[in-house]
């Protein structure tokens, strides 16, 4: 990291700002007990160490330091999210407040790390290099499951020759689901470890009563919001493009409800709202036609459609089909291994046979390429990769016949051109915003303090994100309160319950309010760039989804 820019040199110089809380010793409040959202029996059963533990809040007052080294574990999981860097600075900082010769391991490339024993010491020059950066390059990141007792216990042995306390698993939903099963079984055998997990998704689906926003959520849509401006501005000066847009979250529509809060598009598809609404595929289509044929007899030949990623999965037709693929193509069933050895060419045919009848017309209806992109390998968790499906290209293919139909009728006197995008990664890893850098910052340093209290289980949790950062709340809500029971590879497994869109919701109900106007008239907003410096009305706002929902 010798060639650095302008920016990062003044990046390295911001100080994230803590909860009052946090700036000196603290006081642990234990609160009610809890219980899973759901399955509780299920899941007590399955968790007897570390299930129905108390809320955690930590006030000002107590004592702080500790009278002997505190060695951590941190591991970054899943997909890289803005923030990461200052979870790992905060976590650093805070286990070397209590105790000077504390000592950091990173495990690197992820949950693999653990198990292989690949790790380095984070010594103060080498996280100070990388405060208040973008990206898990730090240690690195990866996809490895750790479910089964064997890779615990091959974890355990680094852990006991590091002499480290406790571990810190940085993550999604997924990811803090296999924190708390660690947690579990490390309490089962009194093995001496802590499990600590920290709320990072870009995807905004990890979020509770306890953890208003995963990290990342804000920076990566801020990013997101300025390339749909830039768009804008684009469709608006050419006047001859529909650019249909799809963004990143496979599961919820949080980022493309947040960008268009932020940006004010045309065309916002919500994929929650689809799946209540039991609508099909044509009449999604059906539904983007009407607005822009009205645009174009209008005069108005161009417009921007925000696309969630997973609304493919949302569509009640497309869920069945995709549900009955996922059981097809289980890893390791016999079908999956004869799907495996069939022609690529025969493939689709032999597919269709093995679905029901309602689903193979679906699949037979699918344009080919599309087909193919159903039964390409499946994610670590069993799942579809929606993000290879080209949703954005479907719709738009689909559109474009619905608008020739409408031409021959006289219904359309316009044109339409479609131009595609799908914005993902270029969010995932931009440097953080203030918001992002404060959060995540006292995320790692919430940790360090949750490990001192000798707690495990718990994820670190900061609340009452839309005050000033000296008013946020600071503590701990047990990992196994967001848990449900949910079908993974065949089988019904424990896992944190995904956060979707609440349509009942202020943020959607803002956006049902102005969809008519955004549609007919161009109300485009402009964001611009991340702000750094500056007023803090323009730096340090959270989303105008957090802003909704506590207003």
């Amino acid at each position: 990291m010798t060639n650095i820019s302008p920016l990062q040199q003044e990046r390295a110089k911001y100080q994230p700002k803590l909860p009052t809380s946090l700036k000196g010793p603290v006081n642990l409040v234990e609160g009610e007990k809890t219980e899973s959202v759901d399955d509780q029996e299920d899941i007590k059963k399955l968790f007897p160490n570390t299930y129905g533990m108390p809320l955690i809040t930590f006030e000002p007052g107590g004592e702080m330091g500790g009278d002997k080294p505190i060695n951590v574990g941190v591991i970054l999981s899943g997909g890289q999210a803005p923030g990461g860097h200052n979870v790992i600075s905060g976590l650093f900082d805070g286990i070397k407040r209590i105790h000077k010769d504390s000592k950091l391991y990173g495990f690197l490339g992820g949950p693999s790390g653990l198990v292989d024993h690949d790790y380095k010491e984070l010594t103060a020059d080498v996280v100070d290099r990388y405060r208040n950066t973008g990206g898990f390059d730090i240690i690195g990141s990866g996809r490895t499951k750790l479910e089964e007792k064997e890779q615990f216990n091959k974890g355990l042995e680094v852990l006991k020759r590091l002499d480290i306390n406790a571990l810190v698993i940085i993550g999604g939903d997924d990811s803090n689901t296999n924190a708390c099963v660690i947690a579990e079984y490390y309490a089962s055998i009194n093995s001496g470890v802590q499990v600590i997990g920290c709320p990072k998704t870009i995807d905004g689906d990890l979020k509770n009563e306890m953890v208003e926003a995963s990290f990342g959520f804000d920076t990566a849509t801020k990013v997101y919001s300025e390339l749909i401006g830039n768009i804008q501005r684009d469709a608006r000066s050419a006047k001859k493009y529909w650019h249909f847009i799809k963004l990143m979250g496979r599961s919820a529509s949080h980022i493309g409800l947040e960008c268009a809060l932020q940006t004010q598009p045309n065309i916002t598809l919500i994929s929650e709202e689809v799946a209540q609404k039991k609508m099909t595929l044509q009449q999604v289509v059906d539904y983007m036609a009407k607005i822009i044929a009205k645009r174009g007899n209008m005069g108005r030949n161009y417009g921007v459609a925000l696309i969630p990623e997973g609304l493919i999965e949302f569509i009640p037709e497309m869920k069945t089909l995709i549900s009955e693929l996922n059981e097809i193509l289980a890893e390791g069933t016999k079908l999956e291994k004869e799907f495996k050895l069939l022609r690529k060419s025969v493939r689709l045919e032999w597919l269709a046979e093995h679905l029901s009848p309602e689903s193979a017309k679906v699949f037979k209806s699918l344009p080919v390429g599309i087909a193919n992109q159903l039964t390409l390998d499946r994610d670590p968790h069993g799942n579809v990769q929606v993000s290879l499906i080209e949703t954005e290209k479907l719709l738009g293919e689909m559109v474009k016949a619905k608008m020739k139909e409408l031409k021959k009728d006289d219904l359309y006197a316009g044109k339409f051109k479609a131009q595609y995008h799908f914005f993902g990664y270029e969010g995932r890893c931009a440097s953080p915003s203030n918001f992002d850098a404060d959060y995540t910052y006292s995320i790692g340093v919430n940790a360090a303090i949750l490990i001192a209290a000798e707690k495990t289980g718990y994820m670190s949790s900061i609340r009452n994100l839309t005050q000033s950062a000296d008013n946020w709340l600071a503590g701990g809500v047990p990992i196994t309160m967001m848990m449900n029971m949910e079908r993974r590879h065949g089988h019904m497994k424990p896992v944190i319950q995904k956060a979707l869109v609440e349509l009942d919701g202020a943020p959607f109900k803002y956006l049902e309010s102005k969809r008519d106007e955004w549609a007919e008239q161009t109300s485009f907003v402009y964001p611009g760039p991340i702000q750094y410096f500056g007023p803090s009305v323009v730096c340090d706002q959270p989303t105008e989804t957090l802003k909704l929902e506590k207003a």
